[in-house]
């Protein structure tokens, strides 16, 4: 047999390893893999919680009155299980995706960096057996430089900033627009060219994701159902952004690396029903900050790649809700003296209205779907 003919043979034989080379098909075995490692390691890493007694403190009747006495049979639920989910995302990433595409590159050291920061801030409440973890100004600080470093990456990197179009001949050529114009799907052209000012816009998003999902998190099960759809919405506006022919139908910013990013999300979305298995109610472990926190980077900081930051409003409706209302009981008491809300975040405002945890949570749930159809029906409006 003849060297060429003994390659195409071989080339035969393993033909659907071409399969490989497909985003979909990628995102799919990522999402996968990322359920299959949280099922198969999620029992021992939450015996290994119990045996090194890393309880969630409650907090005391004193703090939260009334809401002590629903939520005080979850004293002493293992907590950080947060790495859970950075593990098995992290895994199916490095092998499923392109780790060297700046924008996988970027997102994935922002989901990191924000999950350390959450296991230090989780450690610390665990060894002073309080919810008082390190202090609000320390992990503000950190988020800020995490935020910073994403930012001024995905600004100055010509691969990430700027965003190619194709010509009649196929060639790419480098157009005007950058990732410092902000667009929405409604408009065929960016709102408005942000610049230098696009930076700080950037830390703001990531620092506000991160913080709200970190603020759902208060019921069994409600934050990472919400970051299931708004990381499945997210995998379809990454999928959109990469391809070439959604480019012209549907008025999208395109970038032809930041597609990569589908595998991601899809990771986060299989990594989160894994999760769920563990965390539905009554959960047998908490994500933690270690989980919350890098969540809400890794979405923000894909909202930023893709170049929707303003559709997270509405992809991310229930997290929005949660910080809002955080936002404006602080103001309101501040202000003058009474709350809007019976007790914020907002999930506990219906909890102490008499409706059961279950069903703020699937309600919720319900809310944060819809949120995302409606998200992505703006592609197609105009």
């Amino acid at each position: 047999m003849k060297a060429n003919e003994a390659g195409e043979s071989w080339a035969d034989t393993f033909s659907f390893l071409r399969l490989f080379k497909y985003l979909s098909v990628r995102g799919g075995l990522a999402a996968l893999m990322t359920f299959g490692l949280t099922l198969t390691f999620g029992p021992r890493i939450i015996r290994k919680l119990i045996s090194l007694k890393v309880g969630q403190p409650i907090r005391t009747a004193d703090e939260v009155h009334k809401l002590a006495e629903l939520h005080g049979q979850k004293a002493g639920t293992p907590t950080m299980g947060g790495v859970m989910i950075l593990g098995s995302v992290l895994v199916a990433v490095l092998i499923c995706g392109r780790v060297l595409n700046p924008f996988v590159t970027v997102t994935m050291c922002a989901m990191l960096g924000l999950g350390l920061l959450g296991f230090v801030d989780d450690y610390a409440k665990v060894v002073k057996k309080t919810s008082d973890g390190v202090s609000g100004r320390t992990k503000l600080f950190w988020q800020l430089v995490i935020g910073l470093l994403v930012a001024l990456f995905v600004f100055t990197k010509p691969e990430t900033n700027l965003w190619l179009f194709a010509d009649s001949e196929e060639v790419w050529k480098e157009s005007s627009r950058r990732i410092s114009d902000l667009s929405f799907p409604l408009s065929k052209s960016p709102i408005i060219a942000m610049g230098f000012f696009a930076i700080p816009f950037f830390v703001v998003v990531i620092m506000g994701a991160s913080n709200a999902v970190n603020l759902t998190d208060g019921l069994d099960g409600l934050a990472i159902g919400c970051t299931i759809t708004v990381s499945l919405a997210y995998a379809v506006l990454a999928y959109v952004a990469g391809n070439e022919n959604a480019h012209d139908y549907l008025n999208v910013p395109f970038n032809p690396a930041v597609g990569e990013l589908v595998v991601v999300m899809m990771a986060l979305v299989g990594a989160g029903f894994g999760f769920l298995w563990f965390n539905c109610f009554p959960a047998k472990v908490f994500m933690g900050d270690t989980g919350s926190l890098a969540i809400g980077g890794c979405i923000g900081t894909t909202a930023i790649c893709v170049r929707q930051e303003l559709l997270l409003v509405i992809i991310g409706g229930v997290f929005v809700m949660e910080a809002m209302s955080v936002v404006l009981q602080v103001a309101s008491f501040k202000s003058t003296g009474k709350r809007i809300f019976r007790m914020s975040p907002i999930h506990h405002h219906f909890e102490l209205g008499g409706w059961k945890e279950t069903q703020v949570i699937v309600r919720f749930w319900i809310l944060s779907i819809l949120f995302a159809m409606i998200g992505l029906a703006t592609l197609k409006i105009l």
